[in-house]
């Protein structure tokens, strides 16, 4: 139907029966309609139908990190980043600072394109609250995130509709549906079409990636090269029997290294005690000042590696190094110095008000312990009863004491308790036995 008037673009865009809604400004416009102007009228009705998308304008801060790049994972990074969304796109920035630089220096930012882009809410790519991802059509996948429930919801549902308004269109004017033809059934079927393939891809979750033959048999290879290799590795008991691998002192079962010694105290224990009692005793702070961690573990490392250990070598010379490894030593046990079976048992023990029958019950306790445990346990807290005689100089009280070995010598059997009334109670065991070493031990 050819339009009468061309100053009546009410009746020209009403033959059209679009399903866009238009914006009244751009109803005002006069549009050409001579046929010589064709392509500049096909020009004009391109801008309209990008115009037409709903405006996105957002900003503020969200923690970004991205985890995919053209489907190639990523090491999760998480960041702050100040987000802009617009009618197309997302854009990254480090702060609004850097924003107002970009603009004046005309440089780009990281930039996201919306369109076909797939949003929707995760709890299985990070351990964070509040997380929703962004797929793109070239395979990059961003986290987003924010502490603060509704300015999240807020976030996702912005972006969320910025890419619905988007369906449909591509920047490409040759792909792009003018407003002339949205009363086709062209138009119908490809909005159709476009659902459904967003629909397929929702359900699948991830974008394929098409190898070649090649990469597969690549693949093929690989796979029969590492069985090959797996099949013929050594066995534990050869490497060990060969000096490759050898029995490790941190981290090894009290009884099986005590066994493996052919003594009842471990030989870097009862070392690393002699050592303290020496040349130790009346410094400044003993086993409450952290020493060299680096220099620890390369103390662990001699150890573990049965090499010949002299602390009185000058690279020993600091004390805190000897006791921050005597400590490691029993932090790293699989089993505590003090069993969990009988974890509660010692609590229940510290909780008697009387104190004959608690010291009683603390040596019955004792008793109970395998050898290897009882007997590495007097040494030590004989050890630390000569520490606290020592309290005047090295400033270690016997409430010192019990807050540095509790945690390290007892642990529960279930930590999901409180931590704190745990820590009270595991100092104050280390406290007695210090205090009535004489009494439960002789």
């Amino acid at each position: 139907m050819r339009v009468k008037s061309p100053n009546s673009p009410h009746e020209r865009l009403s033959q059209s029966k679009s399903m866009v809604i238009i914006d009244p400004a751009e109803l005002t416009k006069q549009i050409n309609r001579h046929r010589r102007n064709h392509s500049q009228h096909y020009g004009s009705e391109n801008r309209i139908s990008k115009d037409i998308l709903v405006s996105q304008t957002k900003e503020g801060i969200l923690y970004k990190t991205k985890i995919a790049d053209k489907g190639k994972k990523l090491r999760k990074n998480w960041a702050p980043a100040y987000v802009v969304l617009s009618d197309q796109t997302l854009e990254f920035y480090k702060d609004a600072k850097d924003l107002t630089a970009s603009v004046k220096s005309g440089t780009k930012s990281e930039c996201v394109d919306l369109c076909g882009a797939l949003i929707e809410w995760t709890s299985e790519r990070s351990s964070r609250k509040n997380v929703f991802q962004i797929t793109t059509l070239s395979g990059n996948e961003i986290l987003l995130q924010s502490d603060v429930d509704i300015t999240i919801k807020e976030w996702f549902h912005a972006i969320r509709s910025a890419i619905d308004s988007l369906e449909g269109w591509h920047p490409n004017p040759s792909l792009s549906f003018s407003v002339r033809k949205s009363a086709s059934s062209e138009l119908l079927h490809h909005v159709a079409d476009s659902k459904e393939k967003k629909s397929e891809l929702r359900k699948s979750g991830v974008f394929k990636l098409n190898y070649s033959a090649s990469d597969t048999s690549d693949r093929n290879r690989v796979k029969t090269r590492l069985k090959k290799f797996i099949s013929r590795r050594p066995s534990l008991k050869t490497l060990q029997e060969k000096g490759i691998i050898k029995d490790q002192v941190f981290g090894c079962h009290l009884a099986t290294l005590c066994k493996r010694e052919n003594t009842t105290i471990p030989h870097f224990v009862s070392t690393c005690i002699e050592a303290v009692e020496k040349r130790g005793l009346n410094v400044d702070g003993l086993y409450r000042v952290s020493g060299n961690l680096s220099t620890i573990q390369k103390l662990r490392f001699i150890v573990n590696q049965e090499e010949k250990l002299n602390l009185d070598d000058s690279q020993w010379e600091d004390i805190h190094v000897v006791t921050g490894a005597l400590k490691m030593f029993f932090r790293e046990l699989p089993e505590p110095l003090f069993p969990r079976r009988l974890f509660e048992q010692f609590v229940e023990a510290i909780r008697i008000q009387d104190r004959d029958l608690q010291l009683k019950t603390m040596r019955d306790l004792i008793k109970q312990l395998p050898l290897p445990n009882r007997d590495t346990m007097k040494v030590l807290f004989e050890h630390l009863k000569k520490v606290l005689i020592s309290s005047s100089t090295n400033r270690m009280s016997t409430q010192s004491l019990g807050i540095v070995f509790g945690p390290t010598l007892l642990r529960p059997m279930n930590e999901s308790g409180s931590m704190a009334v745990c820590m009270v109670y595991q100092s104050q065991i280390v406290e007695l036995m210090i205090a009535e070493f004489e009494n439960i031990f002789c």
